[in-house]
């Protein structure tokens, strides 16, 4: 193998490891009750905006749990928010999860889909309109193998969440008229 081989493969191993440290690390506030998801989103959406999900658009050691902005609307304020978020594809629909970091409720942003599922979501520099519905009990039993193949760490979640079964939502598009 030649030097940039061996400097790629270095760089994985780097990247690898900061995201083990990185998922121990949330692991362990999350166990505590530190919930650090709002205190890092501003500046994560504005990185992930400035350099169109080439910066922000994974989790560091984790190459297939990739990262949207999901616009939503507050369901009570009608205040628009937007928040980075793992995703998974399901043929055309995008499919997001519930999880908080396995908090005992929901993410604010679930309960806003609820209430104005139209919406747009963000993945690399493309923008697209979408509409959110919850997936129903069958779909998140077939989704959630997907979902974990994504990003094994909402295995923990979803124990640490217990009893709360960890909602799934289902994005599909809004077709151009």
């Amino acid at each position: 193998m030649d030097g940039i081989g061996n400097a790629g493969t270095a760089a994985q191993t780097i990247s690898t490891l900061v995201g083990r440290v990185v998922e121990l690390g949330a692991r362990f506030a999350n166990s505590r009750g530190v919930y650090l998801g709002r205190r890092s989103t501003r500046l994560h959406v504005a990185l992930y905006r400035r350099f169109g999900g080439r910066v922000g658009g994974h989790l560091p050691g984790w190459p297939n749990a990739r990262i949207l902005l999901l616009d939503h609307v507050g369901a009570k304020s009608g205040v628009r928010r937007t928040s980075p978020v793992v995703y998974c594809q399901d043929g055309d629909s995008i499919v997001v999860v519930a999880s908080k970091a396995g908090q005992s409720t929901n993410p604010a942003w679930f309960h806003n889909l609820l209430a104005h599922p139209e919406t747009t979501i963000q993945i690399g520099s493309q923008t697209r309109r979408v509409i959110a519905r919850m997936a129903s009990s069958s779909e998140r039993d077939a989704l959630w193998p997907k979902c974990l193949t994504a990003y094994p760490g909402y295995e923990f979640f979803q124990r640490l969440a217990y009893p709360r079964v960890i909602p799934i939502m289902v994005l599909e598009p809004i077709m151009k008229a």
